[in-house]
């Protein structure tokens, strides 16, 4: 499967203090491993047009304000005017104000953590509504479809039943009456679907991953205790594969199902190669090498 870019985040600040807590909270953290994202700016501005530049293409932006009602409405005026420029905006609510010279990262950390799954959870909810305009926008065009078949056979039959034509002309501007409604129908779905689309389409070309701890993955599926996880992050990086990502005590893949099937893989190749152990000792290091975890 082919690996995608990772979703482009930003966070808007309102000023430089902010950065700087903010850039502490982001330290030691995997947000790449956890959610494949990436946070690509951190920008310090109260004002409108710096952030709409700064902003520009991003997949989600998030708010960070203090809690009070200055901060909620500095939120509200950034979420009206940038809602058409990124792909999602989310408040992200800092713990404490500006007068306090010390702020825990961890609760930072947290909040964001917080504000990306949320957004996750926003979108997933509007994909409902994007495949139901999707089928109205299809049931539409299909009645287009039929109704223009309708005009072609009362425009033959037009000109062939000349005594009939003041019959039929009633009938044809019932019909166009109804086309026109219909075409109105099929504009306004079309924006509708083009809005949802513009706004969501990049989230949903993401491949996002899901992430599970190793020990527990390994324990679960086979009942034994993942001794050294340096020779299974070795021989993952050796094969390479195209849906997996591990590491940090961690495997990423796009279902647990993944993750599992290639955790059993592993341990095959474990297994099927223990006349090589010498040859791995030799690749990886006596001191990283445990022959335990190569018995089946």
């Amino acid at each position: 499967m082919e690996m995608r870019n990772p979703i482009d985040v930003r966070i808007i600040v309102e000023g430089a203090s902010d950065v700087e807590n903010v850039s502490r909270a982001l330290q030691n953290i995997a947000l790449g491993a956890e959610y494949h994202i990436t946070i690509s700016s951190i920008i310090p501005t109260t004002n409108t047009e710096i952030a709409k530049k700064a902003v520009s293409g991003a997949d989600i932006v998030l708010v960070a304000t203090d809690v009070d009602a200055p901060g909620r409405e500095l939120a509200d005026k950034f979420q009206k005017v940038l809602k058409k420029e990124v792909g999602h905006i989310e408040r992200m609510k800092l713990p404490f104000g500006h007068d306090v010279e010390y702020i825990d990262p961890i609760l930072i950390r947290k909040e964001i953590k917080n504000a990306i799954i949320r957004s996750g959870l926003i979108s997933i909810g509007n994909l409902g509504r994007f495949q139901e305009l999707k089928t109205r926008l299809k049931e539409s065009e299909n009645q287009i479809k039929e109704l223009n078949k309708e005009v072609d056979n009362l425009s033959s039959d037009k000109e062939k039943l000349a005594n009939e034509n003041k019959e039929l002309a009633s009938s044809m501007e019932r019909l166009e009456f109804k086309q026109k409604s219909i075409q109105e129908d099929l504009k306004t779905a079309k924006n509708q679907y083009a809005d949802v689309k513009n706004k969501y389409g990049i989230i949903l070309k993401k491949n996002l991953y899901e992430t599970f701890p190793l020990g527990e993955l390994w324990k679960e599926n086979f009942n034994e205790t993942l001794e050294e996880e340096d020779l299974i992050t070795f021989i993952t990086s050796e094969f390479k594969p195209d849906n997996v990502v591990l590491g940090q005590g961690f495997i990423a893949a796009p279902s647990k199902k993944d993750a599992v099937e290639w955790l059993k893989v592993i341990r095959t190749v474990l297994i099927f190669y223990d006349s090589k152990i010498e040859d791995l000792k030799e690749e990886i290091g006596d001191e990283k090498f445990s022959p335990t975890l190569l018995k089946g």
